[in-house]
Parts: structure tokens; sequence; C-alpha cells
């Protein structure tokens, strides 16, 4: 077990008031077996009025609305989690699946439902083509599979951060060779769709050993986070984070899943101002680890009103006057 302390905080400024519209936050995760929510808060300035629901995947979501206009929009978020990592040797696959090809079972494929389909065009099989490379023809060890799939974008793949809004499509990346931990997820995802998995994105943080004077360093740390879960009949969803050829690590921190990026934007909204009004943002994140000396007591299970955690913050703009405000992607 492992307890970790992630800050987050977002500062959008503007250059005269500017009114906020209605904001949607996928900011908190929920507790599991293998993830331990101990105390969570949040800070809105200005103060938003704030009601919690699930999405369609069982997130945790957000609503806020503003009523009052400022020069700054800030998010800070705080959490302090309990995460109980997977070790490869606890990853144990059901029999008839262990080694690859396999067929989920009528029940598993038909829960799956989207999962298991290819999401973007690839006219000219060059996904296919990638990701049968790590499959001769021949039976062999599902695990082993996936886990060269995941080695080979790290080994061969060049990370770039980028800041922009978005994520590149799984043919851009491979193009490229290069891309965001959003872009080797997404190229994960559907590489293994095409193999015949069931795979979802996954967005949150990641721990970087590194901070606590361990060698080396992993990518993608000190941002928001982003890899994929792969569904195996056995061992469940598991975990697989290409950008540093990770498997099921207890240093990656989980927020939300979903079936797309698209729908794994952990702050949007919108505000109403003219375009040269708004002047940027800034965003900082750490992750630590150690348990905190004094810690308040968890919040109760009714409306968690001071939750903190602010994934990935997207401030999506839209109004006739102005533009989108670009968020951070994650790195």
């Amino acid at each position: 077990m492992r307890y970790f302390t992630v800050r987050h905080a977002t500062r959008y400024n503007y250059a005269r008031p500017a009114a906020f519209g209605p904001h949607r936050l996928m900011i908190r995760p929920r507790d599991s077996h293998d993830l331990r929510l101990v105390d969570a808060e949040l800070t809105l300035s200005p103060p938003g009025a704030t009601r919690w629901m699930h999405d369609v995947f069982g997130n945790s979501v957000a609503l806020v609305e503003f009523n009052q206009t400022a020069t700054e929009l800030y998010i800070e978020s705080t959490l302090h989690l309990e995460s109980y990592g997977l070790p490869r040797l606890a990853v144990s696959i059901a029999p008839e699946a262990q080694n690859y090809p396999f067929v989920y079972s009528a029940s598993d494929r038909s829960d799956l439902g989207r999962l298991v389909e290819r999401h973007y065009p690839d006219p000219h099989g060059l996904v296919d083509a990638w990701a049968k490379r790590f499959f001769p023809g021949d039976p062999m060890p599902t695990y082993d599979l996936l886990a060269k799939l995941n080695s080979a974008i790290k080994n061969e793949f060049t990370y770039n951060s980028r800041y922009e809004e978005g994520t590149q499509s799984p043919i851009e990346t491979l193009e490229r060779m290069s891309g965001t931990c959003r872009d080797f997820a997404l190229l994960f995802i559907e590489a293994v769709r095409s193999l015949g998995f069931g795979a979802r994105f996954i967005t949150g943080y990641l721990y970087d050993p590194a901070l606590d004077g361990a060698q080396g360093g992993i990518q993608g740390a000190g941002a928001t986070h982003a890899w994929a879960d792969v569904y195996l009949p056995g061992a469940g969803w598991v975990e697989y984070d290409p950008t540093n050829g990770l498997i099921a690590g207890d240093n990656l921190i989980r927020v939300a899943v979903t079936r797309d990026p698209s729908q794994a934007i952990p702050i949007s909204g919108t505000f109403t101002a003219t375009p040269s009004d708004y002047l940027g943002m800034t965003v900082e994140v750490t992750v630590t680890s150690g348990k905190p000396e004094t810690i308040a007591p968890p919040a109760p299970a009714v409306e968690p009103s001071a939750i903190k955690d602010q994934i990935g913050i997207q401030n999506e703009a839209q109004n006739a006057n102005a533009p989108a405000a670009p968020e951070r992607q994650p790195a």
C-alpha cells in the first residue's frame, strides 16, 4: 500500500471581469479495492454551487454554477489517497484466455459493447499492421502479447509534452512516432481493439518515484496523466501505461474511465468575455508519497461539498464573443 497526496491548482486570468457559465468537473476518484479516497477538498474562486452525479461510466462528476464575475477563475484540489497496486503475479487470467487468440464469452462481449469496437478510421490498415507485428500467428501468452505492445510504444516512440486541446488520432501518432500520454494511450487502445480486446481510456495522475530519491524518472509525472485499461477474463480490468511501459503500477492514480479520450475532460465550462480579455492560464500539479502527520477525518458520505482533485483542467469557453480557453492537456 502507498499513500499519496495530490495537489492540482489551475488559474485562468482575464483582463476584465468575466462571467462563468456552468462547469463540469470530473475530479473525484471512486473508492475501490485498489484505491481508497481518504480525504478530498475542492477550492473554487469565485465560489460556486456544486452538485454531484455519476456519469454513464459510473464516474463521479461535479456540476458547478458560478454566480459572480471575476478577473480570475481559480480551482485548487487536494486528494489524500491509499493505493494498492496490482503486481504482475497477481494478474490471474482465466485458463481459456491465458493464450491469445481467445474469444470473450457471449456475456462479456455483450457487456463490453463498444469497448471492443474500433473508433477511428484506419483505411489503409496502419494500426492493424502495427498491432499484428506482435502476434506472428501462432498462439502465445496473452499477457506477453499485451506487455510487448505496451513496451513497444515506450521504446519506439518519442514522448512530447503538448498543451494544445485534443488528442492525435492513432494514425497521426504512428506517422509522427511521437505524442503525449493521451496519444499513446489511444494508440494502445485502438491497437488492442484491432486484436479483439475490450479496452477503455483512463485519466488520472502519475507519481514519479524520483521525487523520493529513486533512480531515473518517468514521463508524464507532474501533470495529469492518461493510460489504458484492458479487460482480461479472470483478471478483470488491467491497467497499461504505454508512455512508461508500466502494467498495473501502484503509482498510477486513476480518477475516471471512459470509452474515448473526448469523454475524459476533467474540467470543462464556458466564460463570457471578448477574445482579447483572456490572458491565459497556469497549471500546477504535485503528487507526493507518504502519509501526512495530520489529516482531517474522512468526509461524510453525503453530498461532498469539499473535494480536492482537479485532474487536467480544461476551460472550454464557447460563446459568441469568447473563444475556447484551451486547457493544458495531460502531458
